[in-house]
């Protein structure tokens, strides 16, 4: 561990804004001003990535901020070699810092003759030199044990609840939380205990990869209004399609809460003309313009999660207590108050 006085922070250019913010929060928090290293990542005319280091790092706690979000090939790249230059330069540790960590659905084989891609990116990663990783909300949970160095994975629906709790104030008692699939129940149920809302979930079945041929509701969500849970929103077909069911099931209006908005080809033109009242997204992908001028968007912040967690692993103290939407309300310092 860094014997200096401050975390040193470092970003590619997956998502500056958020890096940016990470560190205004760590600096409102330490009464003291915490900036990004001084670094240039660029690329030669044939692609390749070139990453310099301004400043001296000899000794230093190193958190590098980059989600592996698309393009994910040059985001993840950026992030291995950006470890290597740290660790050449003399590093004491160097913690990753993911928001957002792609491959991570390619988790298991889901067929014959195919890899565990994220198992492949663990391995890379801890190669590269990195000593730790942050995350936020896995696809899968046993991802963490693909990796032989520590790894926190942060949870949003902590962060959800306390939006939920405002937005929906008044009316708690009508609100339903939904699964999309079966294999997100565990997230779901996790987020109905925190604001104790009842859970229903939507079985769909596949004739096809990628074609949802049939889906069925499982629970009364009859005159409720129902919160979609879900960890990513990709094309947001599936997400769409179930909203549709919901509200031919009689429910009263249909939101989505999702954690990482990937936002692949027609996902915002199929949000826009979706039945869903709202969508809450995070901003561990940096958001489009389009994204963000979409009217039934909303994106929540997470540099102030984050930047906790960073101040938590460099101090020595619990990550494990942001798990708790008490812990998390004075992080946020009233944005989610009366």
């Amino acid at each position: 561990m860094s014997v200096t006085s401050e975390p040193k922070l470092i970003s590619g250019n997956a998502n500056m804004p958020l890096a940016t913010a990470i560190a205004r929060r760590m600096s409102m928090h330490r009464g003291v001003t915490v900036g990004l290293v001084d670094a240039r990542v660029e690329r030669f005319n044939d692609g390749e990535i070139f990453v310099e280091v301004f400043e001296n790092v000899r000794g230093e706690d190193m958190f590098i901020i980059q989600p592996t979000s698309n393009p994910a090939n040059d985001n993840l790249m950026e992030l291995l070699i950006m470890s290597d230059a740290l660790r050449r330069s003399s590093a004491a540790r160097i913690t990753a810092v993911i928001p957002y960590f792609g491959y991570a659905r390619q988790d298991r084989r889901s067929k014959a003759r195919t890899p565990i891609s994220a198992k492949l990116v663990a391995n890379m990663l801890v190669e590269a030199g990195i000593e730790r990783v942050l995350t936020m909300d896995l696809h899968a949970a046993q991802i963490q044990g693909f990796f032989d160095i520590p790894v926190d994975n942060l949870y949003a629906s902590p962060v959800f609840a306390l939006d939920i709790m405002k937005q929906f104030k008044g009316s708690l008692d009508d609100v339903m939380i939904v699964s999309p699939d079966v294999g997100g129940v565990a997230r779901a149920r996790e987020l109905a205990k925190r604001i104790n809302a009842p859970l229903s979930i939507v079985d769909k079945r596949r004739e096809k990869a990628g074609e949802v041929a049939e889906m069925t509701i499982i629970g009364d969500v009859a005159g409720k209004k129902c919160i979609i849970v879900d960890d990513m929103c990709d094309t947001a077909g599936t997400l769409c399609k179930a909203a549709e069911v919901l509200m031919e099931n009689g429910a009263s209006e249909v939101h989505a809460y999702t954690t990482h908005g990937v936002m692949s080809g027609p996902a915002v033109e199929r949000i826009t003309n979706s039945v869903l009242k709202s969508m809450v997204i995070t901003d561990t992908i940096a958001p489009t313009e389009a994204v963000r001028g979409t009217p039934n968007i909303r994106i929540i912040p997470t540099a102030p999660v984050f930047a906790q967690a960073i101040l938590n692993i460099w101090n020595g103290t619990s990550v494990s207590s942001l798990f708790e939407t008490p812990t998390l309300e004075p992080v946020y310092e009233g944005q989610f108050g009366n």
